[in-house]
């Protein structure tokens, strides 16, 4: 059972924290981590992307030129996609990219990453995050004494708007609570920086 050290925001050890085997424990499935990073990636698209079809440009309705004797190809519109101002050939239209994918898929996909990061050394517990107003410089502090990369992700067992939009100014930093994880944010975190109190609702909800 992985145990690791609970800090507090000035970066002094306050504790120690065991961790649930069978969530940041396991030997990580890098397939079914791979499958949820571009699920994720598929479903952040806009699929707004569009083009006219030789049916949708406007023009076109005569033919150009007579269908023998003129020693041209045939034609039977300037819109078809050969011409200039023509339309486009299988053009694109406006999709949805999204794609679902298994429950017992996801649930193994959030452990693995978990467990990744537990393997890493890539996980700070911090006892708690409070602020008594929006101050930037305080997470900054904070981040700076218990060590975080420069990419980290902030897990809150609740929303807190003041640390919220106090982490919201800073680059390269995320914040997110345990019902909004998802497999991207936390692999691409250098840092997990998850509050103590959110460990237990993890672990409630994927042990």
């Amino acid at each position: 059972m992985p145990s690791l050290s609970v800090v507090n925001m000035e970066g002094k050890s306050v504790g120690t924290i065991e961790l649930a085997e069978s969530v940041f424990g396991i030997e990580p499935n890098a397939a079914v981590m791979h499958q949820m990073v571009v699920n994720y990636l598929a479903s952040q698209r806009q699929g707004t992307q569009s083009a006219l079809t030789r049916a949708e440009v406007s023009g076109g309705g005569k033919k150009p030129w007579r269908q023998k004797g003129t020693g041209r190809a045939r034609q039977g519109s300037t819109r078809s996609p050969q011409w200039t101002h023509g339309g486009v050939v299988f053009a694109p239209k406006p999709r949805n990219y999204r794609f679902t994918v298994n429950k017992k898929v996801r649930r193994l996909a959030m452990k693995s990453a978990f467990s990744s990061k537990a393997q890493e050394n890539e996980i700070i517990i911090v006892d708690s995050i409070s602020l008594d107003e929006y101050k930037t410089k305080k997470i900054v502090a904070m981040l700076n004494a218990i060590g975080a990369a420069k990419k980290t992700l902030l897990v809150l067992p609740e929303v807190d708007s003041k640390v919220i939009k106090s982490a919201n100014n800073i680059p390269g930093v995320k914040t997110a609570q345990v019902n909004t994880l998802n497999v991207y944010d936390i692999l691409n975190a250098g840092s997990l920086v998850i509050v103590k109190d959110a460990v237990s609702k993890i672990e409630e909800v994927y042990a």
